[in-house]
């Protein structure tokens, strides 16, 4: 992380330096430690500027011009999700920051730390990489300001995006610098987004719509996101080409193919410090290495495909997964480690109980482009199956020194219920040694209507997975509890559906502290609906709740019970038809206002503080 350290290590210049909006933690759930020891195993030096002062040009200049390039990553989040809540209010801490200070990293980190490699290096190579940039490497909506964004391969002055995991690219763009290669010649690597003056020598695309079509209409830009959506595979996707002008061209190579297990036990099996950096102690450290220290990532990937999810676009859907061994020999470096108490925390990825490809199809043909594996309704090719991950979950809890074994990083309860061979001894593993007292599951909302823009299955799924966790906990004789996350205000919800959303919450008896309102982020379907009011699938509209108001009624019916929302709340079952609901029955959602009480108060006043989180 210093010149000095490098120097000590015999180095006079290092071949590449990461710059990152995180703080350096060598763990393998953090983006910058994975592909700096990647490259560290190939045998190539790195220096590390973790969270540089984006106001000095200085602060870049730590180790020289590297030999090959300078790598940019916002860090393990897009760095505006980071800084704001969804009411867009600025967030008062930073988990990837020591301490947990806040302001530590700048509003769309990755072009401007690009942008000062820039003006202090005219002619490095710049290579973006992690999230931020993998999600806004085409046009993209912006939430933020509520407008299109261009490639991030243009605001930045970068020369290359590396999107996605980006084991396989970063390796071949670092090969091919050090044979020689210009950075403008790298124009050939999956994984990789690189710009171009003519299409003379771009072969074998498609060509989307251009920046002016898609930026002057919004349905232009929800048919060019479906074509990026279909061409998210790596076997059958196709090379695409965004024109921003006639000698400007943004050029999307065909997404790199995911890890083999061989080479994701390669990849976790690094000598990673497994810490943050000793720098930090005084600060006391990284408050977000806490959540992760002591759990094992055993898959990626996702062929779930919540429409709100960016990982399509990122990991992709045909999963890739670990080995037992692998996963065996971390586990057992856990228990060496000196404050581990005998418990793993978690053992997923993107979702905890996918094990590999939704089928066969998917390892030779690819993820079908116009056809989900789950929801609505399963595919008929569909392989579920939990026999590996029971054995896997059976083996880690053996473990000397394991007390117990977690999995907390969430399920496909659809994927539970449809795998009728193993799926009832999974749940019943899963309740005897696996839960803390409560599952986390995500059913996210309980209309069809909603489910479906959602890409989840229908409530019927989730009302005989609850059946069954009940059944399960009752012939073990414990009392654990499903905790659902439940999501307001996703496209497909008016007030109606978010009355029944209430009208679930009093049935179960649930009384949820904290709601998720929807949050669009970068690159994802349910983003495209909000900004567009089209579904990209199926180009039909989409009734998008946009007003903070609204949003606000939808988010208090949830929370109905607290006092706070009661005004709001009233007004949403007015405004929706369901005055039934106002009253003293068992079945009401509250009672009605006394005469002459709350008179002058604002809509949805309240104690400070009493309002819901998002």
């Amino acid at each position: 992380m210093t010149r000095a350290a490098a120097e000590a290590r015999g180095w006079s210049q290092v071949d590449f330096v990461y710059v990152s909006g995180d703080a350096y933690v060598d763990h393998p759930s953090f983006g910058h430690a994975i592909i700096t020891r990647l490259l560290e195993a190939h045998g190539y030096k790195v220096g590390i500027i973790a969270q540089p002062d984006w106001t000095d040009p200085a602060s870049v200049t730590e180790f020289g011009e590297p030999r090959l390039a300078f790598l940019v990553s916002a860090g393990n989040m897009d760095s505006m999700v980071n800084h704001y809540t969804v009411a867009k209010k600025r967030r008062r801490a930073d988990a990837y920051t020591p301490g947990g200070v806040a302001g530590k990293r700048p509003n769309h980190a990755a072009v401007v730390y690009a942008n000062l490699i820039r003006r202090t290096y005219k002619h490095a190579p710049i290579v973006l990489g992690g999230i931020e940039a993998s999600l806004r490497r085409l046009a993209h909506y912006d939430y933020w300001s509520d407008s299109l964004k261009r490639s991030i391969l243009l605001d930045s002055g970068a020369d290359l995006i590396s999107y996605g995991m980006g084991e396989h690219s970063i390796v071949e763009i670092a090969d091919a610098l050090n044979a020689g290669l210009s950075v403008s010649d790298l124009t050939f690597i999956d994984g990789t987004v690189f710009r171009a003056r003519s299409l003379e020598h771009v072969y074998d695309y498609e060509l989307l719509p251009g920046w002016d079509a898609v930026n002057a209409d919004k349905r232009t830009f929800a048919e060019s996101f479906a074509a990026q959506y279909v061409n998210a595979d790596p076997v059958r996707g196709k090379r695409l080409v965004e024109p921003y002008s006639d000698h400007e061209f943004v050029v999307q190579n065909p997404p790199a193919a995911p890890l083999t297990t061989e080479e994701m036990d390669a990849v976790y099996r690094l000598p990673y410090a497994r810490a943050w950096h000793p720098s930090y102690d005084a600060a006391g450290g990284v408050p977000a290495l806490a959540e992760v220290k002591f759990s094992l990532t055993s898959c990626r990937g996702c062929f779930g495909e919540c429409s709100f999810c960016a990982l399509t676009f990122h990991q992709g859907r045909i999963v890739s997964a670990r080995s037992h061994e692998s996963l065996v020999d971390e586990a057992k470096l856990l228990t060496h480690e000196p404050d581990f108490k005998g418990y793993i925390h978690d053992v997923g990825g993107p979702t905890a109980n996918f094990r590999a490809p939704a089928c066969a199809k998917q390892r030779e043909h690819g993820a079908c482009a116009h056809k989900r594996c789950l929801a609505p309704v399963p595919c008929r090719q569909l392989e579920a199956n939990h026999a590996d991950y029971i054995e896997l979950l059976r083996r880690l809890r053996a473990l000397p020194g394991v007390k117990k074994v977690f999995v907390r990083s969430g399920i496909r309860f659809d994927y539970v219920m449809h795998d009728a061979e193993h799926g009832p001894k999974f749940l019943r593993e899963l309740v005897e040694h696996h839960v803390s007292g409560q599952l986390k599951v995500a059913p996210e909302h309980v209309s069809d209507t909603v489910l479906n823009a959602m890409g989840k299955p229908p409530r019927a799924v989730y009302d005989r997975f609850t059946k069954a966790y009940e059944r399960e906990n009752e012939r073990a004789g414990k009392k654990q509890f499903l905790v659902p996350y439940l999501m307001s205000s996703h496209p497909g919800s008016t007030l109606k559906e978010a009355v029944e959303l209430a009208e679930f919450c009093r049935d179960m008896g649930y009384n949820p502290e904290q709601v998720q309102d929807f949050y669009p982020t970068p690159s994802t379907v349910s983003t495209c609906m909000y900004y567009t009011g089209l579904d990209p699938r199926t180009m039909q509209p989409v009734y998008v709740p946009r007003s903070p108001h609204e949003k606000a009624l939808q988010r208090a019916l949830i929370q109905y019970r607290n006092p706070a929302n009661r005004a709001l709340v009233e007004e949403a079952l007015r405004r929706a038809g369901r005055v039934d609901l106002i009253g003293y029955g068992e079945k009401c959602l509250i009672r009605p206002q006394k005469a002459g009480k709350g008179k002058g108060k604002r809509a949805g006043a309240g104690k400070r503080g009493s309002g819901a989180k998002a």
